[in-house]
């Protein structure tokens, strides 16, 4: 097998440099145009086998368990050699093309997320140790792309810009107006909304765990009266509210699903109002979630393209108001993630363990590079309920947020 992907390899470098290390003690190198360069040691035959046969599954597991190590390198080097070949690289192994095929002919299964099955999916990525997402995100635990409008902002800075660009967008122009935020997450949006708005919002989550700290959150600064979080699915809102909001949770619905989601925006929106999602999204087209991703990242989880969002949008009556690409902010968000990760790396350990701590900066590193140099992307849409739910140009956008501030006890 090592003569296998000895051969793959010098097929599929042709960006940058890549030395490998094999069990057997030879060292064989790969040179491509001008590029980055990292090196690997690989310390199992079993792995170069599964390498070869499974590569989108393999490598993120034999980084895990060991059997693949960077060399002189860290594991965000080995990736940035990969992807700068993915997208420029013509040759595909037929089992790897076979398998990408399979995945994509099974995309509405793997991503067939009833009720049921959607409290199990988010409960294997969000109700972790509450103390982990409090090491590396911000104050706020934000854990959405950021919004950098100069590009060198702090991480608290830009979490914040990124709610009141949200803020701008959902038109809060008078208080008291009604907010759904679906997948409110640790409650943050809502909390600014409520604060600093003077809206009333309702977030619904299925994470036991947000929920929980959302709730003490909004009884910490006295904003109880103004913000309430429920455990609910989408699905099952029935009530109209003036203005609807999905930050970081479109990812979660699935393909199968995306017109029951439009349609229940369509439904309870208010006839004037307004809503606004944001999404990671590709804009390399239709495709299917990586295989590692999916096992042990976000199962049932897709980034969808564009042109397959916008069909359930048109269906549902919506008005597509205003479509804004972010394109590298959440390649900066990662980083500073990946960063505040390695910093608290000991302390995270301690919590769960290597083989852990190895996998979050797996999927920490390939999310990074999947914005700086694949096809992934942030959208945001803008939607009204009619034609004129919002102003006719985007010049309210960038006037600065029409801050009404209710005052609360404890500042977040």
């Amino acid at each position: 097998m090592q003569t296998a992907l000895d051969g793959i390899l010098r097929r599929f470098i042709a960006t940058g440099r890549l030395s490998v290390h094999w069990p057997d003690g030879s060292v064989s190198h790969y040179q491509g145009d001008d590029g980055p360069s990292a090196g690997v040691v690989i310390r199992a035959p079993a792995a170069i086998l599964r390498l070869v046969l499974n590569p989108g599954l393999a490598f993120g597991e034999a980084y895990m368990d060991g059997t693949l190590e960077p060399d002189g390198c860290g594991i965000y080097d080995v990736l940035d050699v990969m992807f700068a070949n993915i997208n420029r690289n013509t040759y595909r192994q037929p089992i790897h093309r076979f398998r990408t095929l399979l995945r994509e002919l099974r995309r509405r299964l793997d991503q067939y997320n009833p009720a049921a099955r959607s409290v199990a999916n988010v409960a294997h990525h969000y109700d972790l140790n509450g103390r982990l997402y409090s090491l590396f995100l911000d104050r706020d635990r934000q854990y959405s792309c950021a919004y950098f409008p100069r590009g060198d902002e702090t991480l608290e800075d830009a979490q914040l810009a990124k709610k009141r660009h949200i803020a701008t967008k959902l038109c809060l122009d008078r208080p008291d107006l009604s907010v759904l935020d679906i997948g409110c997450g640790w409650g943050g949006l809502a909390l600014t909304l409520a604060r600093e708005y003077g809206a009333r919002v309702t977030g619904i989550t299925l994470s036991r765990e947000q929920l929980t700290e959302a709730r003490s959150r909004a009884a910490a600064e006295g904003l109880e009266d103004r913000v309430n979080f429920e455990a609910l699915d989408y699905r099952a809102v029935t009530e109209r509210f003036d203005r609807i909001v999905s930050v970081g949770m479109f990812e979660h619905v699935g393909i199968g699903h995306y017109q029951s989601f439009c349609d229940m925006v369509a439904r309870c929106l208010s006839p004037d109002g307004v809503a606004l999602v944001h999404a990671i999204g590709r804009s390399d087209g239709p495709s299917a979630t990586n295989a590692w991703i999916d096992k042990y990242i976000f199962p049932g989880g897709y980034s969808p393209a564009l042109s397959e969002v916008m069909p359930a949008v048109e269906r549902s009556g919506l008005v597509a108001t205003d479509i804004e690409i972010l394109r590298l902010h959440y390649a900066r968000t990662l980083r500073h993630w990946r960063w505040r990760f390695a910093a608290n790396r000991d302390t995270i350990a301690s919590i769960y363990d290597e083989r852990f701590c190895r996998m979050f900066e797996f999927y920490l590193a390939g999310s990074e590079l999947a914005f700086r140099r694949g096809g992934h992307m942030v959208f945001q849409i803008q939607l009204g309920a009619r034609q004129d739910a919002v102003p006719l140009t985007r010049d309210y956008q960038h006037a600065g947020p029409s801050l009404i501030s209710i005052s609360s006890p404890v500042s977040s």
